[in-house]
């Protein structure tokens, strides 16, 4: 499992969604909610959540593409059940809250960190910059 804003698909979420598929059998894609997009980065993404879903989830090698939920994203967890959660190489969490709530929730997810692609290329907030967004 993966979960991001997903705002502007470009190629460095295909190698997210790549290096995410290699760890397990399923690819499930947690697509925030506008609302938790807005709150994390403190602006209303470009496309709404349907729309990023939508494109998300047309992307071949996911196999399920569902939003978030309203509340804190962790809840999340308890609904998809992941055996691995893949975060960003640059995805802020706290990974100490994260694992007490696997714990909490007896979840053995496994969490890893993805590694880079091309970051100074490929980053959302980067190509935002440069499209003037």
């Amino acid at each position: 499992m993966v979960a991001g804003a997903f705002d502007f698909l470009h190629p460095g979420h295909l190698d997210l969604f790549r290096q995410a598929k290699a760890l397990g059998d399923e690819l499930v894609v947690v697509v925030a909610r506008d609302q938790s997009v807005e709150k994390t980065k403190g602006k209303k993404p470009v496309f709404s959540e349907n729309e990023r879903l939508e494109v998300v989830a047309s992307v071949r090698i996911v196999d399920r593409a569902v939003l978030g939920g309203l509340g804190h994203w962790f809840d999340v967890l308890l609904d998809v059940r992941p055996d691995v959660l893949l975060l960003g190489y640059d995805q802020k969490v706290a990974e100490t809250a994260l694992n007490a709530f696997l714990a909490k929730n007896g979840l053995k997810t496994k969490v890893v960190r993805a590694e880079s692609f091309e970051a100074h290329k490929f980053k959302s907030s980067k190509l935002k910059e440069h499209l003037g967004i």
